[in-house]
């Protein structure tokens, strides 16, 4: 349990509208205190397989050692505690408070048995509670470790009572604070911690030592998949845990809730009120696009989180910090452009004249971004390098592809040409993947640092869109017109004012797109390869790093 001075610690009332801490939430606190602001002040729970695989072991494991498991909820307003203690039991005229736990018990230097600290604090503090709930003295507490059968002794002496009401004292001071605790220095709890990939432990300590061998902590693909509904007149429901989508002329599909990540809806499908609060129960966003491509907004449920919005309007403000992520956000663009142009001309020789007057255009912006002394010239110069970029595009089709096929200049709202559509739509495609993250992560889309507030388009998700323009939707779009998988009559719809993708043309996109989210690559920060779909996600919690402690790991990334 630690040293502690005997003297009680005096704990102030509990405020009117101040929760009671969860006993759990200590044994959080002791383990890392980061966990504990993750979870209890940020409000950020994330249940991986060992979490469920507990939930099922308790009652099956105390009954095979003859444990009755009398489980129920205790509270305390002196203490400021609320808890739902696994087991009791009346042993020697007293009441004893049990825990189980999967694992297996620490073993000191005489190889005997003993609760891991953590643990010590929770089943004391259960001990406590216990105490004022039968009104009797509470000696001894134990904690039974499944791993290896082992019930563990913790006595609740004074110095045990100590380490409880100092936690709570500190929980108290943390759940005030904006600010999240740094990383715990013993590595070897996050390895099977559940919001590592929250975290982001080992990136901070990648950046902070050279020659840091990464451990993957964070998910390489999605755990859940994307649902495009594209069919007009599709109807969306619910039945029970599930989510069935009924076309016309189609047979019923069943996608249960827990193996979906969200729900894109095209054009003019029809959502339940019992489907969407299945969704909002999850944690599952619903986006509407509509049938021309233009992205139309989300729905989420839940109440928001706080602390990371406050940190985040914080930190954007003040107009240093807001300039040195303009000029860093845009360099990465801009630069991801001049390379992908290099990329696709190294075989031509000598590069055109028209792609040479835009590579040198690019390079004269990039070094103009670099010194740069406010937001307003960022936009201009990285605005500058993206018209020069677009203008050499049409350089990198090749000579059999159709002339329908390509662009006429830049246009939007509304695309003139076949390639403005499919460019459109595809970054429509982006602005949900982005969108998606930033809420997953939990900042204000409409907060941001390089674009300016505009009517349906939020700030911040143009802001990382800028990062994966090229490697997500580019790239693969040039690739796919260049090996001719477009029908320029089936796959499009022309009128004389503007060009919009048919429902076959809207299929393609999207599993163009898809497909290229599931495409792996190594990434600087990570050190190891993600999904794209998972590197959008990876950015954005990078830049939240950029106010909680570690500066300079957003935008690292670079196409190669």
């Amino acid at each position: 349990m630690g040293q502690h001075t005997s003297a009680a610690l005096k704990l102030e009332p509990l405020a009117a509208q101040e929760p009671p801490i969860r006993v759990m939430a200590l044994r959080a606190l002791a383990y890392c205190e980061r966990l504990f602001y993750l979870e209890e002040v940020e409000e950020i729970y994330v249940a991986n397989e060992l979490v469920y695989a507990g939930r099922t072991l308790h009652e099956e494991a105390f009954r095979q050692d003859g444990l009755e498991p009398r489980s129920f909820e205790m509270s305390s307003e002196r203490l400021g505690l609320v808890g739902k203690v696994d087991a009791v039991r009346h042993r020697d005229g007293s009441w004893v408070p049990y825990e189980l736990k999967r694992g297996r018990p620490y073993r000191a230097k005489d190889k005997s048995p003993r609760a891991w600290p953590a643990d010590a604090l929770q089943v004391c503090a259960y001990g406590m509670l216990l105490e004022e709930f039968t009104h009797t003295r509470v000696k001894e507490c134990r904690v039974r470790y499944d791993a290896e059968k082992v019930t563990v002794r913790v006595p609740l002496d004074e110095d045990a009572r100590a380490a409880v009401l100092m936690a709570v004292h500190r929980a108290r001071h943390l759940r005030e604070a904006t600010e999240r605790p740094p990383i715990t220095r013993d590595e070897r709890k996050c390895v099977r911690c559940s919001l590592a990939p929250v975290c982001l432990p080992e990136e901070e300590r990648a950046y902070e030592h050279d020659g840091w061998d990464t451990i993957r902590l964070f998910p390489a693909i999605p755990d859940g998949r994307v649902i495009h509904v594209t069919r007009h007149g599709t109807r969306i429901g619910r039945s029970g845990e599930t989510l069935k989508i009924e076309e016309r002329d189609v047979e019923k599909r069943v996608f249960p809730i827990h193996d979906v990540d969200c729900l894109v809806i095209h054009g003019y499908g029809q959502i339940t009120t019992q489907a969407l609060m299945l969704c909002a129960a999850h944690n599952i966003p619903v986006h509407w696009v509509t049938a021309g491509g233009r992205y139309v907004g989300a729905f989420s449920g839940g109440a928001g989180p706080v602390q990371r919005r406050i940190r985040q309007y914080m930190a954007l403000s003040n107009p240093a910090v807001a300039l040195d992520l303009a000029r860093r956000l845009a360099h990465a663009k801009v630069e991801g452009q001049l390379r992908y142009l290099l990329r696709a001309t190294c075989k031509h020789k000598p590069r055109t004249e028209s792609v040479m007057s835009a590579v040198e255009r690019i390079r004269r912006r990039l070094k103009d971004i670099a010194h740069a002394q406010s937001i307003s010239s960022v936009r201009g110069y990285e605005g500058d390098g993206a018209r020069a970029y677009f203008r050499a595009l049409p350089h990198l089709l090749g000579h059999d592809v159709p002339e329908a096929m390509r662009p006429k200049g830049r246009s939007r709202r509304p695309p003139r040409d076949r390639f403005n559509a499919l460019l459109g739509f595809g970054y429509a495609l982006l602005n949900r993947s982005v969108l998606q993250s930033i809420i997953a992560v939990g900042l204000e889309p409409a907060f941001g640092f390089l674009h300016q507030p505009r009517t349906a388009a939020h700030p911040l998700v143009l802001d990382i869109m800028e990062l994966f323009r090229v490697p997500v939707w580019d790239i693969p779009l040039i690739g796919s017109i260049n090996r001719r998988q477009w029908d320029t009559e089936q796959d499009f719809s022309v009128t004389r004012d503007r060009v919009w993708l048919s429902g076959s043309g809207r299929k393609k996109a999207i599993n163009l797109y898809e497909r290229r989210l599931e495409d792996r690559w190594k990434h600087p920060v990570a050190g190891y390869s993600l999904s794209y779909a998972r590197t959008i996600e990876l950015e954005v919690r990078l830049l939240e790093k950029e106010w909680t402690l570690k500066k300079g790991l957003f935008a690292r990334a670079r196409l190669r």
